[in-house]
């Protein structure tokens, strides 16, 4: 047994039956070889069992089916030693939150923040505060660059609320980075900035404009600023 046959295990497995939901117990009912597998050689910093590397594997429409659990409202705690172990294991792979040069380090990154994304729902007060932290680097990163997030300039205290939400109700392992581009991209719709913009703001480092990605409709005369 390997890594990549537990996954075409499974996917064969979920393409048979087409479930509306699967858990690691319907994996144990009907595989107990890639249960037992999983079980004994994926393990989470803090000791747990890392089924979220199976279900990152997976194709997203059976991934978004994936139940870790019944939900139950978990008790805070602060152990600062769940934060450093994770931390610690990754410590030359942090600069990813800063700058990710290749899908490699993209990959890593989105272990690191689902490792404390998991510790955080389990009540751990620190891996949230900690995540909050290593997040606003890529969030402050995307306001500069992303039209789709400009409204939020400013508002420091509500992204952090909106990253902590996101936190809160990350359900599957698909991108997490992804997911709370598109909270922050939706909630913006309805903001006013609380900074001016100019059309002639650069975007990216190559020099351009937010006016060289500006269109306007030739039949309604609406303008609109298109992402890159």
């Amino acid at each position: 047994m390997d890594f990549d046959t537990a996954v075409n295990t499974i996917h064969a497995l979920l393409e048979k039956e087409q479930p509306k939901t699967f858990s690691s117990s319907w994996i144990f009912a009907r595989t107990p070889t890639v249960y037992n597998f999983i079980r004994v050689n994926f393990r989470t910093e803090n000791d747990l069992v890392d089924w979220d590397r199976l279900t990152y594997a997976l194709q997203p429409e059976y991934a978004k089916r994936w139940i870790r659990y019944k939900r139950h409202p978990a008790k805070s705690y602060e152990d600062r030693s769940e934060v450093d172990r994770i931390l610690s294991k990754y410590k030359d792979k942090l600069y990813t939150f800063v700058t990710a040069i290749n899908p490699e380090d993209l990959e890593i990154r989105n272990r690191i923040i689902i490792a404390l994304v998991r510790t955080s729902q389990r009540g751990n007060i620190l891996a949230a505060q900690e995540l909050v932290t290593w997040l606003r680097y890529i969030v402050d990163d995307w306001i500069e660059k992303y039209y789709q997030l400009f409204k939020w300039k400013g508002y420091g205290e509500e992204i952090d609320e909106k990253i902590r939400d996101c936190i809160r109700c990350y359900k599957y392992t698909g991108s997490f980075v992804g997911y709370l581009f598109k909270t922050l991209e939706y909630s913006a719709r309805g903001m006013r900035p609380l900074q001016a913009w100019s059309l002639d703001d650069p975007v990216g480092s190559d020099g351009a404009t937010k006016i060289d990605f500006t269109v306007q409709d030739a039949e309604t005369g609406i303008v609109e600023v298109f992402g890159r």
